[in-house]
């Protein structure tokens, strides 16, 4: 026996049906958003899309009847087969097999299709700032309500039954309310009474009682009491993201453009996950600036190169603005991995003195042309913050050639990790 709520949300959409699908189905749902991650672009991303799952575990929930021992079961048109005979497979249908050309029909995969809000939530699920530590009160903090006793008004919805019974139940006590079994029991002798004079003592003792209860109702309002709640400031996690971007003479359109994938990728992270992260943009040739979202994604630079000038100018907005006591600083740089020879002793003085100390994870991506290898870089950025992350377990780098590896990498450097885990591979 099947059970499916088929009942329909506004708009025709069974909202709850699909939700509940999800939740069952979700390893299936993240494996196969990751494999259409590798053709996606982010506009692709942005826009939700179909998924193809596999058929094995997609089965709706149901109940069966228990049975137990050796079962006959009568098959119509059976022409075939006797008792004892082993019916066998039929051909292509093997569960988890993969099926060779000329082995049967098979079965097509089972395609889902995921609104924008169901894809980000999916591919986002598992990723996370690492280290989010600091936790500081401030002037634009969350207000929180908490519990602060109970009051004589509010909402309906405060009402707290158990304190007002207890009220009642006092008062009720104190001014000795007649209880119904006494009431029961006085007229059930005046009901026995033979004697008149008896029996109308009885009853002007029932009607002292009556007027009593009337005059000292079950629950008063003086009784009833509300919870009240608070609003007391939230500690949160406060952050900043600083995004540097080579866009000097050297990084190509092709080079340009996996960087800026990257940075997208990063800022819908951000701005869908955590509400308290600001986020700076740095571009940088011989000089650096920070300028808006806008410029940073399409304003057009060229120069020569000098990466001390980005870590400089993240240096003094942090002296300025950001206070690596009460904020936790993250930075993500992408470059082609060229520097000027006299900048190389600056850029790893800053690195490893100034900026990895204030900093909870820097993530460095190097890009190169599409037909380099990924594994390997021999750029002078590389070698230089080689040498500097075997002492620091802040600093993550990867390398990307092709845009199909930006959302691995992506996710290589954002997964959830436990407090034991290094954020370097």
């Amino acid at each position: 026996m099947h059970i499916i709520d088929r009942r329909l949300n506004p708009r025709g959409k069974s909202l709850e049906n699909r939700q509940r699908f999800l939740r069952r189905a979700k390893d299936a749902v993240q494996q196969a958003v990751r494999r259409s991650l590798q053709s996606r672009s982010i506009r692709d991303v942005l826009d939700g899309g179909e998924v193809s799952l596999p058929i094995g575990g997609m089965g709706e929930p149901s109940f069966r009847r228990a049975e137990g021992g050796i079962t006959d079961h009568v098959l119509p048109g059976n022409r075939a087969f006797v008792e004892g005979d082993i019916i066998p497979r039929p051909p292509g249908q093997g569960a988890g097999r993969p099926k060779e050309a000329g082995q049967g029909d098979g079965e097509d995969g089972f395609r889902f299709v995921l609104t924008r809000e169901e894809f980000l939530s999916v591919f986002l699920d598992d990723l996370e700032l690492p280290e989010l530590a600091k936790r500081r009160l401030s002037e634009t903090e969350e207000m929180s309500p908490v519990r602060a006793g109970y009051s004589i008004s509010g909402s309906p919805s405060n009402l707290s039954i158990d304190r007002t019974t207890r009220l009642a139940m006092m008062r009720r006590i104190a001014l000795k309310r007649p209880k119904p079994a006494e009431i029961e029991a006085l007229q059930r002798q005046i009901d026995e009474s033979e004697n008149e004079e008896t029996r109308l003592s009885l009853e002007a003792e029932l009607k002292s009682l009556t007027d009593r209860i009337r005059r000292i109702p079950y629950v008063d309002p003086l009784d009833v009491r509300y919870r009240r709640f608070d609003n007391e400031p939230k500690p949160v996690a406060k952050a900043v993201m600083f995004c540097l971007m080579d866009v000097s003479g050297s990084m190509s359109e092709h080079m340009k453009d996996l960087a800026k994938r990257f940075y997208l990728l990063l800022y819908l992270f951000l701005s869908q996950r955590y509400e308290k992260v600001e986020i700076v943009f740095i571009r940088h040739t011989e000089k650096a600036e920070e300028v808006d979202e806008d410029t940073f994604f399409y304003g057009q630079a060229t120069g020569g190169t000098l990466v001390s000038s980005a870590l400089a100018a993240m240096r003094s907005i942090i002296a300025a603005r950001f206070d690596p006591t009460e904020w936790n600083i993250y930075a993500a740089q992408a470059s082609d991995g060229d520097n000027s020879y006299r900048d190389e002793a600056p850029t790893g003085h800053l690195l490893k003195h100034e900026i990895l100390p204030l900093c909870q994870y820097f993530a460095y991506i190097e890009v190169d042309e599409e037909g380099g290898d990924s594994s390997v870089s021999n750029s002078p950025l590389w070698r230089l913050y080689e040498s500097i992350r075997s002492g620091s377990a802040t600093l993550a780098m990867r390398k990307v050639c092709r845009k199909n590896e930006i959302f691995p990498v992506f996710h290589d450097l954002f997964q959830k990790r436990s407090t034991q885990t290094k954020a370097v591979p």
